[in-house]
């Protein structure tokens, strides 16, 4: 952890958006003594589990992160109240109907904190090869439906990791490449500007097997009887907003450990959670976490308390 102020942090979070980089951003709204956060106090927590910043003691730090990977899964804001003792159980609750969540920590010196959690995830990166009309209108269209669009001539090599759509209108320049790569990259949504025949010719030209042929969309957009270049445009967006994959929000098991690869997109990784065998917190099993190998067996901790109880006297716990 990296105690920093509010302008530090924010400066931060300028940072890693311009990086396309998710994260939680974590703020104590109301502190209740005896508590060493107060309210205004800040941190960032990284798809890793890392926090950078303060919210807490070692152990209010621990809930943080399980919740903060939480909230990046699902996409979703939540406010976490974090009690001391075990009146209401040990670990992750339920989230409720206006999303609150409240976990109790017996390590905790006795205060209460309510801290809020906004995942901030970058808005979904989209390339369109060209400059023709339709692209021109695409790239004017895009921000209304949140996208990061970028008109290139070429595909970068690599793609970025998170790349949700590729828009091929070039009207014959260089599509067979810019197709080529991004089915092998496994872009989730990729659109071909042309008609039904010259773009079921250019699919034929690229040699591939017909399942790998089908992922194309072509023509890309969906059948609204669209005729300018505004309309197709329309038509496109519309098609990457249906198809794009998106986070559960039904659910509210702690997700999200890493960033998603291209062939996970569909469906979020849940990350895995451990129980501290000391005070039988739910602790996120991610590097970040106070951990110790015993056994040949990761143990997770929610702090540095329960790792002195334990490595004391490991026997004396029992590991789940």
């Amino acid at each position: 952890m990296t105690a920093t102020g509010r302008g530090l942090a924010d400066g931060r979070a300028i940072e890693l958006r311009g990086k396309r980089v998710p994260f939680v951003s974590a703020t104590v709204v109301r502190a209740e003594r005896p508590t060493s956060a107060k309210a205004g106090d800040n941190a960032i927590v990284l798809a890793d589990g890392t926090i950078e910043g303060f919210v807490g003691g070692a152990c209010a730090e621990s809930s943080v992160r399980t919740e903060a990977l939480d909230c990046l899964g699902r996409g979703a804001s939540m406010l976490l109240r974090i009690v001391g003792g075990e009146s209401i159980g040990v670990g992750a609750g339920s989230v409720d109907p206006v999303g609150q969540r409240t976990v109790a920590n017996p390590c905790l010196s006795g205060g209460t904190l309510e801290i809020f959690l906004e995942p901030i995830i970058p808005p979904a990166l989209v390339y369109t090869i060209g400059t023709s009309p339709i692209a021109l209108a695409l790239s004017r269209g895009a921000s209304l439906f949140g996208f990061d669009l970028r008109l290139v001539d070429d595909l970068p090599s690599p793609l970025p990791n998170d790349v949700a759509a590729v828009v091929v209108a070039s009207h014959g320049r260089s599509e067979e490449s810019a197709l080529t790569i991004a089915l092998d990259a496994d872009v989730p949504y990729i659109g071909l500007v042309a008609s039904n025949r010259r773009g079921q010719s250019v699919l034929e030209s690229l040699g591939l097997g017909r399942s790998r042929l089908e992922r194309v969309s072509t023509p890309a957009g969906l059948d609204i009887g669209a005729q300018t270049p505004e309309e197709i445009a329309l038509s496109i967006l519309a098609e990457i907003v249906a198809e794009r994959p998106r986070p559960d929000l039904s659910t509210s098991t702690a997700s999200g450990a890493a960033a998603p690869s291209r062939s996970s997109r569909a469906e979020q990784a849940q990350p895995a959670t451990s129980i501290d065998p000391v005070c039988g917190m739910t602790v996120a099993a991610v590097p970040a976490s106070l951990q110790v190998e015993h056994i040949g067996q990761t143990v997770y901790f929610c702090g540095p308390g329960c790792v002195q109880a334990f490595t004391a006297s490991p026997d004396d716990y029992s590991l789940r």
